[in-house]
């Protein structure tokens, strides 16, 4: 990460299946968490194409901008004239399991699984309550992410970091979804 973190924002793409929930959270979570620091992206491998309107309410209702959020493939991550990754973390098991395109630069990867709130059924609380968990445990996962001092950190240990942030849980998020 070194130098070149000084001259540009670090490039992170967000992975899910759909790309309708989860990594769209992600990606405006990061976007505004890590603005100037960090620039955001999300893809599927099998995108949905169209955000589900649960995760555009859960955005919503945590103040964060939605305009210009959309489902689409890795495949445009992947492409020669894509912006350089950094990072790519995947934030569904099925996601992680999938083989992945070769992306350009060698960014460092880890897996931060979170359950899909799309696949919640139920009253209109309990999928609300679906999207609360999922935006909360990522949006801890983000606050550790942009916590790190990035510059001072070998890929190894970076890598071993990343991978402990994938196993912080919701801790509590139950309680606080209202």
């Amino acid at each position: 990460m070194g130098d070149g973190q000084s001259k540009r924002a670090c490039n992170v793409l967000f992975l899910c299946t759909g790309n309708s929930s989860r990594s769209i959270m992600a990606e405006a979570i990061l976007n505004e968490v890590g603005k100037g620091r960090f620039r955001a992206f999300s893809a599927g491998s099998h995108p949905t194409g169209k955000v589900n309107p649960n995760a555009l309410e859960q955005l919503r209702n945590a103040r964060l901008p939605t305009a210009g959020l959309r489902s689409k493939s890795w495949d445009e991550y992947a492409a020669a004239d894509a912006p350089p990754l950094d990072f790519v973390f995947t934030v569904c098991d099925q996601a992680a399991s999938e083989v992945c395109p070769v992306w350009p630069g060698q960014p460092v990867s880890a897996h931060w699984g979170v359950p899909d709130p799309a696949a919640v059924e139920g009253d209109p609380e309990a999928i609300r309550r679906a999207f609360f968990v999922a935006y909360d445990v990522l949006f801890r996962r983000i606050g550790l992410f942009t916590a790190l001092r990035l510059d001072g950190l070998e890929r190894l240990a970076l890598q071993r970091k990343l991978d402990d942030i994938g196993k912080v849980a919701r801790e509590g998020s139950e309680n606080k979804a209202a």
